[in-house]
């Protein structure tokens, strides 16, 4: 079964974009045009996510992710908010008020849906230990096997970790530094091209002859797991 996000959002292209983004990234979709509304769809049926703006007519975003928050039924559902405001005062009323994150628009899609991948997973840490996925790729964490659909990966320690990461943060774009900093260490000194070896390395592994390559790379910026093209 699909993740279900509700939008809370009252500007209807913002909320097809979305829409068509969480929808193309295989979750399922309902949507809110104000607070109440919500609340009411909430009540309904328990999204897996809700992605709220701030700026809602009649019932503000703050006071329906406080209402989520006090009901015992959702005082544990995963809330990302989404906001024009991206004062620091403005973050943490957001977050004070119980939200598990904050994106101030405008934002990229990849990186709103990698935040909320990674809100979800914090929220099911017992799933998230567990497995990660991504399109056909799957890692099984606890038996350290990788497949991508009915195909076992071999991957040597580095590759493991390298993609480990990548999967945990599907759609956003690192650096070479920032993936040195990660699988290898702020201690390690490694040379940056060492992280290019051993993306071959990963690429080779995890795409087949007639597979689409999930790695894309960004000229002049770095890598992601990403299914758009390079």
């Amino acid at each position: 079964m699909k993740p279900l996000i509700l939008i809370v959002e009252d500007e209807p292209s913002l909320v097809e974009l979305l829409r068509y983004n969480l929808e193309k990234a295989d979750f399922e979709v309902q949507t809110a045009r104000d607070g109440d509304e919500a609340l009411v769809a909430i009540d309904e049926r328990r999204p897996d996510l809700v992605l709220l703006d701030w700026m809602l007519p009649m019932t503000s975003g703050l006071e329906v992710c406080r209402r989520i928050r006090r009901q015992p039924e959702t005082r544990d559902l995963p809330i990302v908010m989404l906001t024009a405001r991206g004062e620091e005062a403005d973050r943490v009323r957001g977050l004070e008020s119980g939200a598990d994150d904050y994106v101030t628009k405008p934002f990229s899609p990849n990186e709103l849906i990698a935040r909320v991948r990674a809100v979800m997973r914090r929220s099911r840490p017992a799933t998230a230990a567990d497995k990660l996925e991504f399109a056909d790729l799957s890692m099984d964490l606890v038996a350290h096997r990788v497949s991508r659909g009915d195909r076992r990966v071999h991957l040597g320690p580095t590759e493991f970790r390298l993609l480990r990461y990548l999967l945990e943060h599907p759609g956003r774009v690192f650096s070479r530094e920032q993936l040195l900093n990660a699988v290898w260490g702020h201690d390690i000194y490694v040379e940056p091209r060492t992280v290019d070896v051993h993306i071959r390395r990963l690429r080779k592994a995890i795409n087949g002859p007639d597979e689409r390559d999930l790695i894309r790379t960004v000229r002049a910026a770095g890598y992601s797991l990403d299914l758009e093209d390079a």
